[in-house]
């Protein structure tokens, strides 16, 4: 009788660890897209090529499929250090059954946050935490992911925005002289866009726009 209920509490226990895991898997995969877009590269990486894309005119080229994609692996490629430290430090200690479910989020949480504070502005975590009322953090680990994650996206967006600003600037300079060369022709009827896009795509492959745009990215995340 004893060595069945030992039997029983150990099939019970091994149940009640296999259900903690696949609940942990789906809720992570549930709340996968906000992770991978607010605590990620994701949301500077795609702004900007959205950016190019814009500056360019070419509407719907490349496809919106295309450019996720590519977001996404750059994003991979960028958080690859920090996914490795989290599944060393918290993912396989959990599996292993070393650590609890609380511990394995509270490690998890470091590189995230160290990841996140590189690229933060000071002004835009004060403003979490001012409107919190919270205490100050005297390191990275005792800043709260509530006050973190918003403004860490926050930043990623000025700092987007202020990228898309530089890759504007020469394809407005194309626009204004062509509008100005069809005007002095008399030829206001005709769109200046359509004439000024053969000249903007022919420049940007001269100069290898992309490679340019793909490097500027990963240099602002070094």
């Amino acid at each position: 009788m004893n060595e069945f209920m030992e039997f029983f509490n150990n099939s019970s226990s091994e149940a009640v660890s296999t259900s903690v895991k696949l609940f942990l898997l789906l809720t992570v995969l549930s709340i996968a897209p906000a992770i991978l877009i607010l605590m990620t590269s994701f949301t500077r990486i795609i702004i900007v090529l959205s950016f190019v894309r814009t500056s360019l005119a070419t509407q719907q080229m490349p496809p919106n499929q295309v450019l996720v994609g590519l977001a996404l692996f750059l994003t991979f490629f960028v958080m690859a250090p920090t996914l490795h430290e989290v599944n060393e430090q918290a993912l396989t200690p959990l599996f292993n059954d070393e650590i609890n479910l609380e511990e394995a989020y509270e490690r998890a949480a470091v590189p995230f946050k160290e990841f996140m504070s590189k690229h933060t502005r000071q002004k835009d975590l004060e403003l979490f935490l001012n409107y919190s009322q919270a205490e100050r953090p005297e390191t990275i680990e005792d800043i709260p992911l509530t006050a973190m994650v918003p403004a860490f996206a926050l930043s990623e967006m000025k700092t987007a925005f202020q990228i898309g600003f530089m890759i504007f600037i020469p394809f407005l300079v194309i626009d204004m002289v062509v509008a100005s060369v069809l005007m002095s022709m008399g030829m206001m009827m005709l769109p200046p866009v359509m004439i000024s896009l053969p000249f903007k795509i022919l420049l940007f492959v001269l100069v290898d726009g992309w490679y340019l745009v793909v490097q500027s990215l990963l240099q602002s995340f070094g």
